[in-house]
């Protein structure tokens, strides 16, 4: 096993081969390679060694301090908290309940059922609540977005736009502009959005849902697959019945 460590008061070649010498002569340390630049120790070793152990073999020389490397820091990676599902997903569950009964209302509120009208109230809905919760950190949601999707992570400003996309589709939906283009953009859109969520979940990598932007931490999983599914669905279904 091999470990990083950093090495401070370090000045010269020649306190680079002092260090390496010592630390080579700790029990169980097999190999040690100084990098004089970056001040680090790459030391590997038959077994685990106590940080204590190695720093005390420099203790002749107190100049010269060993401590352990700091990670670096996870870029948009998502660590699962202690929470239950249900926890975990409120928020999207309580979005999708405002929806829900927003469309539901509208709906009922006419003669009979709209099934068309029903899809595009929800539609409509589903568009402008998400692109406003990306609007409060656009930057922060460029980043999470350009970790999975197939094109923001080859084009990072795709990220920036896709919001917009997804607002003009919500203003789109709601005044029932050009309802089989809107249909069609959305069908292509989303459906070139799930391809990366699912390579994601299938490799089940932990990164962050980009869904709601960057102000709720949520993990990529089949709930976000059913998200995009279901527009592609709807999407689909409009434009059969457009037709």
């Amino acid at each position: 096993m091999t470990h990083t460590y950093k090495i401070s008061g370090m000045t010269c070649e020649g306190c680079q081969a002092k260090v390496q010498k010592l630390l080579l002569a700790v029990p169980g340390v097999t190999a040690v390679s100084v990098n004089l630049e970056k001040g680090e120790a790459d030391i590997t070793m038959s077994h685990h060694i106590a940080t204590e152990t190695l720093s005390a073999a420099l203790k002749e020389y107190p100049k010269y301090q060993l401590t352990e490397k700091a990670p670096a820091p996870a870029i948009n990676v998502y660590t699962e908290p202690e929470k239950s599902w249900f926890a975990t997903y409120k928020p999207i569950l309580l979005i999708f309940g405002y929806i829900i009964s927003v469309t539901t209302l509208i709906s009922i509120s006419r003669e009979g059922f709209d099934g068309m009208l029903a899809m595009r109230v929800f539609m409509g809905g589903f568009f402008l609540t998400f692109s406003f919760f990306k609007m409060l950190d656009l930057k922060g949601f460029a980043d999470s977005y350009s970790m999975y999707d197939i094109v923001a992570k080859r084009v990072y400003y795709w990220g920036y736009m896709y919001v917009f996309i997804e607002l003009l589709l919500s203003i789109s939906f709601i005044v029932n502009f050009a309802p089989f283009a809107t249909n069609l953009v959305t069908l292509v859109v989303m459906t070139v959005s799930i391809i990366g969520v699912l390579q994601s979940v299938l490799d089940k990598k932990k990164i962050k849902c980009a869904c709601l932007g960057a102000v709720f931490e949520l993990p990529m999983s089949t709930v976000t697959i059913i998200e995009d599914g279901l527009m592609i669905a709807m999407s689909a279904v409009m434009l059969f019945l457009l037709k």
